[in-house]
């Protein structure tokens, strides 16, 4: 008996799709406005990923930045199939273009260029007939479930779109994965909005034209209205591993803090296991948090580096900008070992400027940094949105605390530094922690965690915070959307260089 934690892919890695060929699964998740897209990851035994890539990695790929871009906008819900020795992602861009699909020969890429159909609506799905017919089901813009009969190289509709199932009556249905089980196809939705509500239901026919039955039992899977520490579940594709076993894949967010909790590091991967009833319909129990799988041996991956020294040719896939990494904006090369930004805008707080980061991953956890600010201005942030972020910034021989809050922007520390590089940190520590700082212990109550920004080593003796901020307001649920907290380097003036980047969990129960 062997057992696994979840999330199996934490952080903001939503909407996951999932698809197995001979011993290896692939898996995508959504990334909204950043690029590049869609990440994509591998796994021998669905427990241990590793990011491998992203599925759109050229700007060519998509307009960048996209015309109308806005945070938690961008990509919406890509589904990834194995068909006729091809890999096959279908996705939605919404700020431009609509419903399109990519393709290519290996999963690491390279991955084609866009092929655009002509369907309105959200959260594409493929699925084939055993003739080569292909089927494209989505969440129509009038609500409810559609399926399109398509050619998926040309992008041509060749048949519909119709209505199929929408649901057990719950708002929202969308997210659709069609599959041929046996006798049976079998449509797997979501519904009930992917806040609280959040469910995962199922019908089946005999034909993907219907008649379609839900489950007696829908919905299969919803943490609503319970206590359990894993919330939001929905989203959700199955897999059929080599040993016959079924799995599902799910998106769910861990949140905490004082009622109404806030979740902070955006919609995470879970996985649980699938059992078949007498009658022929899935039953998924409550996502676990541990779970103990029988049978074989997991096969761990190594974990990524924690340190980036920025010696390697290109970047690493995990890292991320938001709408746009324009030519120009960053180099590897201009000074060999360093990661130097060149500003694009002056400020984080509109669209446009110059920022590599990455995902936050663990509720408790330290990024640390080492910059030269030269003659320009830049730093290190943890970033929600352009309404909603902190960053310790470097500039004409200060260092700031800076907090934007919605329409409210504050320096809230400052002090004076020498010329020359620094070391930056930002520790991130759970509210069942002591702040160093007794301002943010008065008396009300305290958010899901404590920012706290440094300057030099955070586990020096002496060492005392810049600043700590209150975690809650780099939340979802009060910044809105649907994406996670991301921790970067930025330059909002002139050239900034990086020697390293660091990032590591804390070493406690809920990191």
């Amino acid at each position: 008996m062997h057992t696994y934690d979840n999330p199996v892919i934490s952080g903001f890695h939503p909407d996951p799709s999932v698809c197995r060929v001979g011993d290896d699964y692939y898996l995508v998740c959504s990334s909204f406005e950043y690029f590049p897209g869609l990440p994509l990851f591998h796994s021998k035994d669905l427990v241990h990923w590793e990011h491998i890539g992203n599925v759109l990695d050229r700007p060519g790929q998509l307009p960048l930045p996209l015309p109308g871009s806005k945070a938690s906008g961008g990509l919406y819900a890509p589904t990834i199939r194995h068909h006729d020795g091809r890999y096959w992602v279908v996705n939605t861009n919404i700020d431009g273009g609509g419903n399109f699909i990519v393709s290519a020969e290996r999963p690491e890429g390279p991955w084609s260029d866009p092929v655009w159909i002509d369907l309105h609506g959200i959260d594409p799905d493929l699925a084939w007939e055993e003739d080569g017919t292909c089927w494209c089901a989505f969440s129509g813009p009038e609500g409810g479930i559609n399926l399109a009969r398509i050619d998926p190289v040309g992008g041509e509709v060749l048949e519909g779109p119709f209505a199929t199932w929408s649901g057990s009556g719950l708002k929202y249905p969308e997210a659709p994965h069609l599959y041929r089980i046996g006798d049976w196809w079998y449509l797997l939705i979501a519904e009930g909005g992917t806040e609280r509500g959040h469910s995962v239901s199922v019908a089946r026919s005999r034909s993907p034209r219907g008649p379609w039955e839900g489950a007696p039992a829908n919905p299969l899977l919803s943490h609503s209205g319970t206590a359990r520490s894993i919330q939001n579940t929905g989203h959700a594709d199955l897999v059929e591993a080599p040993d016959g076993s079924w799995w599902m894949v799910l998106l769910g967010v861990r949140p905490r803090g004082f009622t109404p909790d806030v979740h902070v590091l955006g919609r995470e991967t879970f996985l649980t296991p699938v059992e078949w009833d007498e009658d022929g319909w899935p039953v998924v129990a409550p996502v676990p948090e541990t779970h103990a799988a029988p049978g074989g041996a997991w096969h761990p991956l190594p974990a990524p580096p924690a340190r980036d020294d920025f010696d390697g040719p290109a970047l690493a896939p995990h890292w991320i900008s938001p709408f746009a990494r324009p030519e120009g904006s960053w180099s590897l090369t201009e000074r060999p070992g360093r990661l130097v930004l060149r500003a694009t805008g002056p400020t984080l707080d509109r669209p446009g400027y110059t920022f590599v980061g990455r995902r936050q991953q663990h509720h408790d956890c330290r990024a640390t940094a080492a910059i030269d600010p030269g003659t320009g201005r830049g730093g290190l942030c943890v970033r929600l949105d352009e309404a909603h972020h902190y960053e310790l910034e470097i500039g004409d021989g200060q260092a700031r605390v800076v907090a934007r809050i919605g329409p409210l922007r504050q320096t809230v520390a400052a002090r004076p530094v020498p010329a020359g590089p620094l070391t930056l940190a930002v520790t991130i520590r759970t509210s069942d922690l002591v702040p160093a700082s007794p301002e943010l212990t008065d008396g009300g109550t305290t958010g899901p965690d404590t920012i706290a920004f440094w300057l030099g080593d955070p586990g020096a003796p002496s060492a005392r915070p810049l600043a700590e901020l209150d975690g809650r307001y780099l939340s979802t649920e009060v910044a809105c959307g649907f994406t996670g907290r991301v921790i970067g380097m930025y330059a909002t003036e002139g050239t900034v260089a990086f020697d390293w980047f660091e990032y590591t969990p804390a070493s406690t129960p809920s990191a």
